[in-house]
Formats: structure tokens, C-alpha cells, sequence
């Protein structure tokens, strides 16, 4: 019987060390086939994922052996977490761990925008020398507003004030008289003020019912004149084609994408528009986060395996499937 079935890419010396202990199956394209994935993992006693492997109630219900599913990142959306603790199976991720890349590359897209480097990069390259024509701006006194102040908006907004930004916030979850709060001398705003009010807008939302699209045509419209827009949170809470329409009539000076609602994307207008920067989700890509993503996971399934709970839960630490469903 196998122990442990990687469905996607995940690998570095802590994976190594999980295959050496462990019977792995390591297929990073097995996601691709559901049958192929089904077939696996009906007798596994752990999955490991990233954000393309959809771990579904049907999935779960023909993994009987399974105690553990761990996901190589910050989000859920791909793992139906009811259903797998309903079958007692735990539900581990990696919340925190590419929390200070996720921030850095946000900052960085501000940067990209505000500089206007990238399309000046395109030129120069192109024998072009228009150093006029790329007259940016600076992120010194210009406001942040971050939609949700999270661990990652919360990092986010500490590098914007080392530029000298004001930070505005909005979060429906976060006490105003949080210690965060406090220190990052935020004040947190109703949405349509902190879009009326911000130079750069930057999402750091979850997907949820309530998040899936909130970013529309409406919602760009009600920015701030010239203001830049950066997703690095969920492709799914930006309605891509109110962004274009937003963009084409000048309602936003720009916008940095790393995320987007169908991935890899298809054909977009947006791949042609000088004020759009777009990335292939990469924000959590660093050596630094990578590292602490895979041993966390690996960490965990190790633990699980060996009847020790695991640490980076969603759910519950330790299986709680009935005796005679883990052999």
C-alpha cells in the first residue's frame, strides 16, 4: 500500500526526507486525471497538494485509508474541508509561511506600477531610449488602502509605511483597537471610502461567496482617479472583464494581477495593455517560502503517519476516522 500520494509539484530536501521514511508516490501531474488521482489515493493514507488538485467529497469518500490531506499553501479552495472532516480525516496547510514573499512581491507590483518598469524595460530593450516617457511616480506620500488586514495585508502595510505611505484599511473581521492596527497607524475605512480615497488598492481577501467577484466595474469605477490596482490574493475576486472595461476608459491608471480566475489563462486583452503587469502566481514562489511550505506540510504528514498530531491544522490535529478504517 502506498503511504503517501503527491498529486502536484512539491519537492526540496523535506520531501526527500518524507521519501525516505515513507512510501511515497510522487505523480506531480496525477491531478490532471481524476480517475488516475481516485485510483490512488483509495487506499493512501495521506494526499499532499498544492492549489490545482480539486480533493472533492467524491474523492474523499473512495480514500478510505485516508488520515491526512495536507495542502502545500495558504488557501482551501481546492479541498472541500466539510467533507474530510466529516470522515474524520485532518486538514493541514501552510497559512503563514509565504506570508512575508506574498508581501514583498506586492510591494514590488506597487513599485512596477508606480515606475512604470516594466513597459519601460519593453522599450529599452527595443532600442528606445524615452526617458521622459516614463515618468512615474513615488510611493511616498500616497495612501494604501488594503482590502483585508490579514497577516499578509498586515506585512504589506509595514513595508508601504518604511516608504512613507498612509495606510487606510477595510476588514469586516478586525478589531479597530487591535495592537495591529495601532502599530501600523491604520485606520480602517468603509470599502467605497477606502476606493475613493487610496493611490493603490491591494487585495488581500480570501475566496468566499462574498469575496468572488467583489472587484467589478462598479467597484473600479469608484476609485480614485489614476489609482493602481494589485491582486495577489485570489484571481476569483476580480471580475476580470470590469477591470478591462475599468482600464480601456481610464477609470484606473493600472493594474498588477499574479492571480487570476482561470489559471493558466486564456487569450486577454489585458496581456496588451501597457498599465497591466501580469505574473503566474508566483508570489509565494521564493526559495525562502518554498522551504518553509514543504517542510511544513511534509512536517505534518510525517507526524500523522506516525500517530503524532499535526501542528499546521485546519481542522482537527490528530485522525479521527473509526480503527477499522485506517489499515
Amino acid at each position: 500500500m502506498t503511504d503517501i500520494v503527491v498529486s502536484e509539484n512539491v519537492v526540496g530536501a523535506p520531501m526527500d526526507s518524507l521519501q525516505r521514511e515513507f512510501d511515497v508516490r510522487f505523480d506531480p501531474d496525477l491531478w490532471k486525471s481524476p480517475d488516475k488521482l481516485a485510483a490512488a489515493v483509495a487506499r493512501a493514507k495521506a494526499l499532499v497538494v498544492r492549489n490545482q488538485t480539486q480533493v472533492t467529497a467524491d474523492l474523499i469518500r473512495v480514500a478510505e485509508n485516508l488520515q491526512i490531506i495536507a495542502r502545500a499553501g495558504a488557501g482551501l479552495n481546492n479541498v472541500d474541508v466539510e467533507a474530510a472532516s466529516a470522515a474524520g480525516i485532518v486538514v493541514a496547510y501552510t497559512p503563514d509561511e509565504n506570508s512575508v514573499s506574498v508581501a514583498e512581491l506586492t510591494v514590488g507590483l506597487m513599485l512596477a506600477l508606480a515606475r512604470r518598469i516594466s513597459a519601460a524595460d519593453r522599450d529599452t530593450r527595443s532600442g528606445g531610449w524615452a526617458r521622459r516617457g516614463f515618468t512615474g511616480s513615488e510611493l511616498m506620500d500616497k495612501t494604501l488602502g488594503l482590502v483585508g488586514l490579514g497577516r499578509i495585508g498586515t506585512l504589506t502595510a509595514a513595508r508601504a509605511r518604511a516608504f512613507g505611505m498612509t495606510i487606510i484599511a477595510h476588514d469586516d473581521f478586525i478589531d479597530p483597537r487591535s495592537p495591529a492596527v495601532r502599530e501600523l497607524e491604520a485606520r480602517l475605512v468603509p470599502l467605497d471610502d477606502l476606493l475613493a480615497e487610496a493611490d493603490f488598492v491591494t487585495c488581500h481577501v480570501p475566496l468566499t461567496e462574498t469575496t468572488r467577484g467583489m472587484f467589478d466595474y462598479a467597484r473600479f469605477a469608484k476609485m480614485k482617479p489614476g489609482a493602481m490596482f494589485v491582486n495577489t490574493s485570489r484571481g476569483e475576486v476580480v471580475d476580470e472583464e470590469g477591470l478591462i472595461r475599468a482600464l480601456q476608459e481610464e477609470k484606473i491608471g493600472g493594474a498588477a494581477l499574479d492571480v487570476r480566475g482561470t489559471e493558466p489563462p486564456g487569450p486577454s486583452p489585458l496581456s496588451e495593455m501597457d498599465g497591466v503587469i501580469l505574473t503566474p502566481h508566483i508570489a509565494a514562489f521564493t526559495e525562502e517560502a518554498q522551504h518553509r511550505v514543504v517542510a511544513s506540510v511534509c512536517r505534518d504528514v510525517a507526524a500523522v503517519l506516525r500517530g503524532d498530531p499535526a501542528v499546521g491544522y485546519a481542522n482537527f490535529p490528530s485522525p479521527r476516522r473509526p480503527p477499522s478504517a485506517i489499515k
